[in-house]
This record gives C-alpha cells, sequence and structure tokens, in this order.
C-alpha cells in the first residue's frame, strides 16, 4: 500500500497530470484511503447491521485483493473520465462551441465577446469553466457523467443539449414567472430525509376526477403551462441544494397516488411522460430517490407507467409503496419528526406545539405482551402534549393516565382506546397539578411485535 501511495505522489509530480488545475487527484485519493482502511481492517459499512459473528469473519486475502482491485479500476477509470470531461468542457467554452457546433466567426470581436461571456456560464448557479476552481463544478459535472456511464462525449453531448434546451425554454428565468394558479395542492416541499436531502410530495390524487384534469391540462396552453410548472418547481427544489463537497446536491421526491384515477385522461398521460423525459434528460442525477406510495392496483397493469419505470429505474433509485406499507417505508427514509402526519409522522403545519428540534423516541412492543412509555412531569402548573402513532398495518390497543407521585393522590385515565388505527397520529395534552408522570400502555395480542 505504501508503495501505490508513492506512486500517486509521483504522479503528481511526474507531468502525468499535466494541469493541476484541471486534474483534481480528490476522487482517486479518497479510493486510496478506501483501500488504506480495509486494509488497516476498519469495518465496512454495509456490515453495520450484520451481527458481531459475521463482522469478524475475513474474507481469503485472495479474495480481498481482487475486490478491491476492482474498485480501484473503477475509481481509477471514473477519475480518468473526470479529467477528460473538464479538459473537453473547458476547450468547449475557449472554442465557443458549448452550445454545439464551433461558430464560424473564429478570431473576430464578436467570437471573443462570445467567449468572454461563455467564461462566467453557470448552471444551477455553479460555474462550468473548471478553470475557475469552483468547489461545484466537478460536481455538476460528474452528474452528466455518472448518467451516460463515464462516457465523456455523450456527457459532453447531454451538457451541450440541456444548455440548449435551457436557453430555449428560459429555465433561468423561470423562476420569476406566476405558474401557482390551478396546482396549489399538486406539489409541496416538506422538510428534509436521514441524510439531509430535501423532499418534495407530489400529489396525484389531486388530479382525481377528469373535470379537475381538464380544468387544468384541458388545452396545447395549459399542459405547456403544467409542464413549466413542473420545471419551475424543480428549480426551486435546486435552490435548497448545496453542490460543494460534502453538501447535499439531489433531491427525494414522493408521489402520492392516493385516489388517483386508472383511466386516466390522454393530456394527464401525455404531459406526465413529457416531464419524466425531460427531468431525465436535462436534470441528471438530481433525484436522489423516487418513492411512489399509495400504489392503486392499476398502476402495475398500466403499460404507460410501467414502460416509464423501467427506463427511469436505469436512471435513479425508485421504491415502491402499497397502501398498508406508506408509513413503514417512508420512515425508512424520513425521521418521524420531520415526516407530515397524514403519512403516520407527526409534523404539523403551523405547529406551536412541537418543531423538528424535538426528537422523537420509539419503543417496539413484543409479540403478545405489555409496553409502557413514562413522560416525567416532575413541575405542576404546566401542560403537558404528546403525540403517538403505530407504525404498519395491524392495530394495537392503548391507555394514557397520569400517576401523582404522592401515593395518596388518584391516578387520572386520560385516554383508553382498544384499537390504535395504522397510520394516524394521535395527540393528546394533560394540565399537570402536582407532580407526577404521564404513561402510556400498549398491549400488543399479535403474534408479530410492533413499533
Amino acid at each position: 500500500m505504501g508503495k501505490k501511495r508513492e506512486n500517486i505522489n509521483k504522479a503528481k509530480e511526474s507531468g502525468k497530470v499535466q494541469d493541476q488545475n484541471m486534474a483534481n487527484l480528490f476522487d482517486y485519493e479518497i479510493a486510496l484511503q478506501v483501500q488504506e482502511g480495509h486494509e488497516k481492517g476498519c469495518p465496512s459499512q454495509t456490515n453495520s447491521d450484520q451481527e458481531t459473528d459475521e463482522e469478524t469473519f475475513e474474507e481469503p486475502p485472495s479474495f480481498r485483493e481482487d475486490r478491491l482491485n476492482v474498485a480501484m479500476r473503477m475509481k481509477e477509470r471514473k477519475f480518468k473520465a473526470l479529467v477528460e470531461f473538464r479538459c473537453r468542457v473547458e476547450d468547449a467554452i475557449l472554442g465557443d462551441y458549448l452550445f454545439g457546433k464551433p461558430s464560424n466567426k473564429v478570431g473576430g470581436e464578436d467570437n471573443a465577446k462570445a467567449i468572454e461571456q461563455l467564461k462566467e456560464i453557470t448552471l444551477w448557479g455553479v460555474p462550468l469553466m473548471p478553470s475557475k476552481r469552483h468547489g461545484g463544478t466537478d460536481i455538476v459535472l460528474l452528474k452528466f457523467l455518472e448518467a451516460k456511464d463515464y462516457k465523456v462525449l455523450e456527457a459532453l453531448e447531454m451538457l451541450q443539449r440541456t444548455l440548449k434546451w435551457r436557453k430555449e425554454f428560459k429555465a433561468d428565468e423561470i423562476l420569476e414567472e406566476n405558474l401557482v394558479p390551478g396546482f396549489e395542492n399538486l406539489t409541496y416541499q416538506n422538510s428534509r430525509d436521514k441524510d439531509g436531502h430535501p423532499v418534495y410530495y407530489n400529489v396525484y390524487g389531486a388530479l382525481k376526477d377528469q373535470q379537475t384534469q381538464y380544468r387544468i391540462l384541458g388545452s396545447e396552453e395549459k399542459r405547456e403551462k403544467f409542464l413549466r410548472w413542473r420545471v419551475q418547481y424543480m428549480e426551486k427544489a435546486i435552490k435548497e441544494l448545496r453542490f460543494q463537497p460534502g453538501g447535499t446536491n439531489s433531491i427525494v421526491q414522493i408521489i402520492d397516488m392516493k385516489h388517483a384515477q386508472g383511466p386516466t385522461t390522454k393530456e394527464l398521460r401525455s404531459v406526465c411522460r413529457k416531464s419524466w423525459k425531460l427531468f431525465q434528460d436535462h436534470y441528471p442525477r438530481l433525484i436522489h430517490l423516487n418513492i411512489i406510495i399509495n400504489v392503486p392496483l392499476w398502476y402495475y397493469i398500466s403499460h404507460t407507467f410501467s414502460s416509464r419505470m423501467k427506463t427511469q429505474r436505469k436512471k435513479s433509485k425508485i421504491v415502491i409503496a402499497r397502501p398498508g406499507k406508506v408509513t413503514s417505508t417512508l420512515l425508512k427514509f424520513i425521521p418521524p419528526e420531520s415526516l407530515p402526519v397524514e403519512y403516520g409522522g407527526f409534523k404539523r403545519d403551523n405547529d406551536d406545539d412541537f418543531s423538528p428540534e424535538d426528537k422523537v423516541s420509539e419503543v417496539t412492543v413484543r409479540a403478545n405482551a405489555f409496553e409502557h412509555i413514562r413522560i416525567p412531569a416532575p413541575q405542576a402548573g404546566v401542560t403537558m402534549v404528546w403525540d403517538l402513532t403505530v407504525v404498519g398495518s395491524c392495530d394495537v390497543s392503548y391507555k394514557e393516565e397520569f400517576i401523582p407521585d404522592d401515593e395518596g393522590s388518584y391516578k387520572v385515565l386520560l385516554q383508553n382506546e382498544k384499537e390504535k388505527k395504522k397510520g394516524e397520529g394521535v395527540r393528546n395534552s394533560f394540565y399537570i397539578s402536582e407532580p407526577g408522570k404521564i404513561v402510556i400502555t400498549f398491549d400488543n395480542p399479535l403474534l408479530k411485535k410492533k413499533k
């Protein structure tokens, strides 16, 4: 390993990397650090959820060396592709052909002005000229490389098409347009996932009847407006991202199909296809995860959507959740304090009692067992407020009590529910007149543990 590190340092000094401004060894050195960590016995993240005896398993040295060599070759291939891509983008800017074919006016005053303007070109607020050494340039360029499997020429063509489309579509001006009327209930932004990605919800159920669909999509002009609104919302989402090393540079999109009709109109199908393709072609790797929830049966047999999904799966990760699995699926990615209450979380609009800083506790109730949650209330003269929900498709029964510290005082039964319905958050409160505690008791009579 010391020899490989020595070779990296020699590469920096020997001229294999000819322009230090253009060639950044960051990715390659990170790969080397990962390999060094493996050889020092650092555990892999993929083993973090395994049992202890599995973590101590050592694969044969030959297997480990082969696997690391493959990983290193892949890292080196990606690094070389990035270096070449940066050079080609710089050449396209200085040669005045970033938007396509080279200009016929070479060397003239107009050509010089065009090149000076291209040097300042940005995409999503990030300078594209690599020699400016902006921290986000590589991040943006890598998105196009990843979308084209690190094929540099294809990535360059994709970038050129995107810049040309943005100019024709006037995407940089779209945030100033008033496109909201008629679309208020279709999309909203709500907090972030566990990794810090902004979370956006698309509520297809708002188009649940053909009359509403016709009002929004009934003409070519309305459909074009709808498409511009979808682009506008994507541009708003991008404003929440940080194209910097270590920053969050993609979003999580949740598509709620509750109440969405099976026999949707051809207008809706057409505009959905256009928006999917547009995001695929001009917003590469900006959607970290698509989560499609409340998926009805017709969705699985719809040829239009299924064919779209097969294409999209090659570009981004998709998770599908049937109605009974919505809460448990979303909680894998979104903290309960950030998940809207209508999806089984605790986030409410204009909530004066709680904020995302108030963390949620989880309790697992074993099969055919009781479990208690105790909330201390040592101070009299205050009102205690709490939320609770049960994750999963089955119900449990529960009761809420106030138990005073003074053994001579009486317990107060606050709530006694035989069934706690799935996906329903319950908020309750109690004025504390003397020190004690709130005790919530769950009874799980089922043969399956509940959270």
